[in-house]
């Protein structure tokens, strides 16, 4: 097993996982930290999971963003059948992976299975993936069937990766090892059994009743915090009387709100009880402000640490890069019109 520091040395300025990584995270499962555990998973209480979050982005962002997208997407087990889940996940090395985009359609045929076609963006893990996750229109006879109330039913699937054609696009300063590709799908035929709903469960725990946006808010802001975190280490290198106080301060204190929030998210669902709206809201704006903190910090940092933080081959100019790539992701990112 490698230490953080070597994993960190390990990831730096490479544009893919070295493999050696990659076998490290199959053998503690970390990719399964969300599958229940009578389908082989490590099936972690919330708390615990985004403590791992937290600690694999502090060591390299684009490592943690590839942990927590694809352990989420792993979190869809749960919404498969119990016996394909539980053989796909048998293997320690199955990880899904994939878009939350409508991409493509699905055409229902005669024997219930479906014609898959489209393209998808995104796809976080691409290169490390056994299997892809992707949202389609559902069709029959390439006519859309739409739902009781008119709209366009949505289904979505899971792919073995020897059908998806993976496409290298990523182009942005940061995250670059991420391994965040396109893909297409052409004419693959997929089972009924390897499609799935959201919000329709075979297990029964306290993990499936989570709601969404919550999962997204706290799984996505330890990121922030684990890769803030890792910034501060790596000014302090640079500028060694640099006052720091006030970021690590705040890095702590937005962690242990995290935490806190976790506790009573599970405690709420435990009880038999529904999150409320003004719940899920108080946690959403707790995510957006802290990201929206943070970012100030680490500018306000970066102009005092002069033009060795721009060197292209240093480590905190790829932790800089990072940071202010995952920061455009839409979870937290305001819209203006």
């Amino acid at each position: 097993m490698f230490t953080p520091e070597e994993i960190t040395a390990k990831m730096h300025q490479v544009s893919k996982v070295p493999s050696e990584i990659i076998d490290q995270i199959h053998q503690e499962r970390l990719l399964q930290i969300w599958v229940p555990k009578k389908y082989g998973g490590l099936g972690f209480r919330l708390n615990i999971g985004l403590q791992i979050l937290f600690d694999w982005s502090k060591i390299d962002g684009s490592l943690g963003w590839m942990i927590t997208l694809c352990s989420g997407a792993n979190f869809f087990s749960r919404n498969l059948k119990p016996e394909v889940a539980k053989a796909l996940f048998s293997n320690s090395k199955t990880c899904f992976g994939g878009s939350g985009m409508i991409g493509g359609t699905a055409d229902k045929q005669n024997d219930g299975t479906f014609i898959i076609n489209g393209l998808w963006h995104f796809a976080t893990g691409a290169p490390h993936l056994s299997h892809f996750t992707l949202n389609a229109k559902l069709t029959e006879n390439g006519n859309p069937l739409l739902d009781e109330s008119g709209s366009e039913m949505i289904r979505s699937f899971v792919i073995s990766k020897d059908e998806v054609e993976i496409i290298p696009n990523w182009k942005s300063m940061g995250m670059k090892a991420t391994g965040t590709f396109s893909f297409k799908v052409e004419n693959v035929k997929v089972s009924e059994e390897y499609s799935f709903i959201y919000d329709e469960f075979f297990t029964d725990d306290v993990l499936d009743k989570i709601p969404f946006r919550i999962f997204a808010d706290l799984t996505l802001l330890v990121n922030y915090l684990g890769m803030a975190a890792h910034f501060s280490e790596e000014s302090i290198k640079i500028r060694p009387n640099l006052d720091l106080s006030s970021i690590n301060k705040m890095i702590n204190n937005e962690l242990d709100k995290t935490f806190e929030f976790a506790n009573e998210v599970e405690n709420i669902l435990n009880d038999f009880e529904t999150v409320s709206s003004e719940k899920r809201s108080e946690i959403h704006i707790l995510a957006t402000e802290s990201v929206k903190k943070l970012s100030h910090q680490i500018l306000e940092i970066y102009f005092q640490l002069g033009l060795k933080a721009t060197h292209t081959d240093s480590a905190i100019y790829q932790v800089f890069c990072d940071y202010f790539t995952a920061t455009q992701h839409s979870n937290f990112r305001r819209e203006f019109l």
